[in-house]
């Protein structure tokens, strides 16, 4: 008569394991790296590159301000296609 109450108490315990409560859910943030989808600008033709050697310095000063203030430009618009490439979704 001992077997009978270990019948069924080996169903109870056996079953009292699933009765418990499942882990409580962690969410993680991970970052993902995503493709920028950002066109790169083109990039300018330089005053300077069209010179030929020898040309007056007055000549040559004046391409090389204009040639300032493209690269300017040129970077101002490669600011901007940086910032949006890693601005956060």
């Amino acid at each position: 008569m001992t077997r009978a109450p270990m019948l069924l108490l080996a169903p109870a315990l056996l079953l009292a394991g699933c009765t418990t409560a499942p882990p409580e859910r962690v969410q993680t943030r991970v970052p993902v790296p995503v493709a920028c989808q950002e066109a790169v600008p083109a990039r300018p033709t330089m005053p300077t590159e069209a010179l030929v050697p020898g040309v007056l310095p007055w000549t040559l000063l004046r391409a090389a301000l204009a040639e300032i203030d493209r690269r300017e430009a040129y970077e101002v618009q490669m600011r901007a296609a940086l910032v949006a490439c890693t601005a956060a979704p």
